[in-house]
């Protein structure tokens, strides 16, 4: 039995859960079905979507319209509806736009009346008539024949013009995406900012390609993977958490540009900034550098916000330029620069290039009275390697008050386990993040492509791994294999889509940007807190 043959339920709701509201309008559904109307139909034809009405007519007069006699058929869910007697009024929208509706017993007829005046609020109407304006001025489309196209029986949340419950949007996408234009106006801008990127890749020549979602090695970044199980093959995978090491052998294999917009997940904390489910953008390119891949990420980011409307662009408060060039800045001088601005006793630029006397410092009184003062855990830093430590003081001191787009450089060995290492200063990688409102955006290097190095690389890590570092990278010998049959000198850059996103349309968390967020079960009702679900870990690619 289809559905539009079912009778209505006896005033019971009709699942269990549902409010009893619902169960009225399964019975006006039944009372359509009556009157011989598909609730549910197929399809139906319409000639514009409302914007075009509103584009078209709106400068018109009254009397501009009635000369013109504009017939159009339109369609769109019910969000207001109001009248008395013989006449009424209903406010119908696509999604985009809002057009309101005249409905006259003598224009739709008895049956047409009757059908309208079985309409819910957020049921689906089409509405064939003529382009008018009524006395108090206001654009309408003057009904002449009334079409059920779609029965909405659950009723639309109480808040129907601003659903803010945030439990609510996130869990219940399509509400939110329903009642607050602001919203579909934020992912019609990251759609733009991701058509943009596309765009200026495919301009330059590089070719997208798609990589295993399923690894049998978590590989190209340093994060906590999901860990599945293929039956057939008897074997446990990881979901990526990069697609890095495969789109490099690609480049070895000869496709020297090549980008994915990926999905990445990692098995990390959930914050304002991070989600386990996220989008990125990495690209790789035959003869670049470090510097080459800087000077495409700024082009490219300036691209995608210039996509998503006309900067500077509000963020929390503050203005977000994206005028190029964007400033470079070497970790170290970026440490130096806050510490000597804070007059740390004891403390030169000097320190940190020389282990032993950043080891001094650290066990200083000097440090201890800082770290109190800045909220700082001072215990952690003595157990750490050098360029750990240097990669720590970054993060915890001087990263958050990066907020015009910057290009932090020089990145230490021990955090960059697969870029290359600079010819001068062994110690530091030719590697980058930019940084734009206190956010790490994008990561980029020059790719190490030396297999013996890059095996031993992958060893120093597995040792971090004993020691009890669950974020360190695991050994991929088929990506050494891949390596030793030569990889030419190569630039790479992951960009991190929805944090970029958050910055381009001042959303001030992750889950503003992405459709359907990662949320606890709904058994527990309430959203969980930070402190619950995790701290702020996980950054792009390694």
């Amino acid at each position: 039995m289809s559905a539009d043959e079912r009778n209505g339920t006896g005033g019971a709701p009709p699942i269990p859960g549902w409010p009893e509201e619902s169960a009225q309008r399964v019975e006006k559904a039944s009372a359509l079905r009556g009157l011989g109307v598909k609730v549910y139909p197929n399809r139906y034809d319409r000639t514009h979507r409302l914007g075009e009405i509103v584009t078209a007519y709106d400068g018109k007069s009254i009397e501009d319209l009635e000369r013109l006699a504009a017939d159009v058929r339109v369609a769109g869910r019910v969000l207001t509806k109001r009248g008395h007697g013989k006449a009424s009024f209903a406010t119908l929208s696509d999604g985009e736009s809002r057009l309101q509706v005249y409905v006259r017993l003598d224009g739709v007829g008895e049956k047409g009346y009757r059908i309208f005046d079985l309409i819910d609020l957020g049921d689906f109407v089409g509405v064939a008539g003529r382009v008018m304006r009524t006395r108090k001025g206001e654009l309408s489309v003057e009904a002449r024949e009334i079409t059920f196209l779609g029965k909405a029986l659950l009723p639309p949340p109480e808040k129907w013009h601003g659903l803010a419950d945030v439990e609510i949007r996130y869990r219940q996408r399509y509400l939110d995406l329903m009642a607050n234009p602001d919203v579909r106006r934020t992912f019609r801008a990251r759609s733009a900012m991701v058509s943009a990127i596309r765009r200026f890749l495919d301009d330059r020549d590089y070719i997208e390609v798609e990589t295993p979602m399923m690894q049998p090695v978590a590989g190209g970044a340093m994060a906590r993977p999901f860990v599945t199980h293929h039956n057939a093959l008897d074997v446990d995978l990881y979901l990526r958490i990069a697609p890095e090491l495969y789109l490099k052998r690609l480049v070895a294999g000869g496709l020297e540009r090549v980008y994915e917009i990926n999905r990445n997940f990692r098995n990390e904390g959930i914050s304002s900034m991070h989600n386990p489910e996220f989008t990125m953008l990495e690209f790789y390119t035959a003869w670049f550098d470090c510097g080459d891949v800087m000077d495409t990420t700024e082009l490219l980011v300036a691209a995608a916000a210039a996509a998503a409307g006309e900067g500077p662009f509000p963020y929390q408060g503050r203005e977000v330029s994206f005028e190029l060039p964007f400033p470079r800045l070497a970790m170290k001088d970026a440490v130096g620069q806050r510490l000597e601005a804070e007059s740390v006793p004891g403390f030169s630029r000097a320190v940190l290039d020389e282990p032993e006397r950043l080891t001094a410092w650290l066990q200083s009184p000097e440090f201890g009275a800082l770290a109190a003062r800045l909220d700082l855990d001072a215990e952690p830093y003595l157990a750490l390697s050098h360029g750990k430590r240097v990669a720590r003081l970054f993060e915890e001191l001087v990263e958050g008050s990066l907020w015009a787009p910057t290009f932090v450089t020089d990145y230490p060995v021990e955090v960059s386990p697969l870029a290359k290492a600079r010819p001068d200063d062994p110690s530091l990688t030719e590697r980058f993040e930019l940084y734009i409102a206190g956010m790490e955006v994008a990561n980029g290097f020059s790719e190490l492509n030396d297999p013996l190095e890059q095996r031993q690389r992958f060893l120093d890590q597995l040792r971090e791994r004993e020691r009890g570092d669950l974020e360190a990278h695991q050994m991929d010998e088929d990506y050494v294999r891949a390596l030793g049959h030569g990889l030419p000198p190569t630039g790479g850059c992951g960009v991190g889509i929805d944090r970029l996103a958050m910055i381009l349309t001042d959303s001030p968390s992750i889950r503003d940007v992405i459709l359907f967020p990662q949320m606890r079960p709904e058994t527990g009702r309430g959203r969980a807190s930070e402190a619950e679900t995790g701290p702020d870990t996980g950054d792009l690619a390694e």
